[in-house]
């Protein structure tokens, strides 16, 4: 069912009738398919960059939109609810622009945004190691000056689009200085001793590919550093705090897809001479689903409404992950119940919907962390 949306302007409600019209005619109709057999819809991220779609929060010089937040979220919401993969890599790619925008030099952001926002180049976000995960400070991949270039070492995990992606937003160690010791690189595809592993057998999100980012003396032209030595860990959580908020969207997206099929179906099956949906104890299973879709979004808009007024948003991006990302893991579980056996097999989308709800609980920081920010904000006021 369509979302009753509270947008700010006409513009953006024109955008939004867009972005369904490609979630409904090009997204929805390959997602199982497509989630079955493993494929990356690399030709969707095409599409989305040529209809304006991967560069939504940025500015209008290097192609992007110039949406607000409270917009580009809401577009993404629907993205995701029509295949999470797509929703979860735009999110992703989103991010991998971040430090680019906000943090690079006129020169370096006239030479790589165009391309990066209008769909030529995809990218991804290379912070996590697998033994600095949580502890973002304690990675370990190395990068070490040599003339004009940096030749890096190392090996990074959990890399969504490892292996397809045309750059890599790369967080580096370019000195022993714990968290002031970190860099970050915007690291080409292309750079000789740079490769990606095989692909992660994932649970969920199987049309996403994840693969360890391996550096093998890879050498990184200078010019790609970002932000300065040492600004590495500032541009992480920074582009972080952004990027739970997409996560929460693509949630709260998921958690919607769910629900309608759970209505529809429940509408349509009977029991006891009557449709399931007019028994009272699924009236109010319902009832709770939609409950929690609704709060998740309010959650989410709320802190993208903060962050496009310049306000300090950082407690409620983790609150809008926490809420949202626990809400779509029961939304979709409880999506499964009210199929019965039917939720159960690969004939209904619910069943993949369960196994894709549950990754967003752990990525962009798990939800144990987000209560650790959120206590500790609550300690600090």
């Amino acid at each position: 069912m369509p979302v009753d949306r509270l947008l700010p302007t006409p513009e953006s409600e024109d955008l939004l009738a867009l972005v369904t019209e490609i979630a409904r005619d090009e997204l929805k109709p390959r997602a199982s398919a497509d989630e079955e057999a493993e494929r990356f819809p690399r030709d969707l991220f095409t599409l989305m960059g040529k209809s304006g779609l991967l560069g939504l929060p940025y500015s209008e010089r290097w192609g992007g939109a110039e949406q607000p937040y409270e917009v580009y979220l809401q577009a993404l919401e629907e993205i995701a609810g029509a295949w999470m993969s797509v929703g979860v890599g735009l999110s992703v790619h989103t991010m991998s622009c971040y430090a680019l925008a906000h943090y690079g030099t006129e020169e370096q952001q006239d030479r790589w945004l165009p391309d990066m926002l209008g769909g030529s180049l995809l990218g991804a976000y290379a912070l996590s190691e697998t033994q600095a995960g949580s502890d973002a400070a304690a990675l370990s991949t190395r990068a070490r000056l040599s003339e004009d270039e940096y030749v890096v070492n190392g090996t990074k995990a959990w890399i969504t689009h490892a292996g397809v992606a045309d750059f890599y937003t790369t967080m580096v160690r370019t000195s022993d200085d714990g968290g002031h010791g970190i860099s970050c690189l915007l690291v080409d595809s292309s750079t000789p001793g740079l490769s990606a592993a095989p692909r992660e057998r994932k649970m969920g999100l199987t049309g996403s590919p994840t693969a360890q980012l391996l550096f093998e003396d890879a050498r990184v032209p200078a010019d790609r550093l970002i932000g300065g030595e040492g600004a590495g860990l500032k541009i992480a959580l920074s582009s972080l705090s952004s990027g739970r908020l997409g996560i929460a969207a693509c949630a709260v997206g998921l958690a919607q897809a769910a629900l309608d099929e759970a209505v529809e179906y429940a509408k349509g099956r009977t029991q006891f001479g009557r449709p399931i949906a007019d028994f009272q104890g699924m009236e109010f299973l319902l009832a709770d689903m939609a409950a929690t879709v609704e709060s998740a979004r309010a959650t989410y808009l709320d802190a993208a409404r903060r962050r496009d007024r310049g306000l300090d948003f950082q407690r409620q991006s983790s609150i809008a992950k926490l809420v949202a990302t626990d809400g779509a893991m029961k939304v979709t579980t409880d999506a499964v119940q009210v199929l019965g056996g039917a939720g159960y097999t690969r004939d209904f989308p619910v069943e993949r919907y369960m196994r894709e709800a549950k990754v967003p609980q752990i990525f962009e920081g798990t939800n144990q962390i987000q209560r650790m920010v959120i206590a500790r904000s609550l300690k600090n006021a």
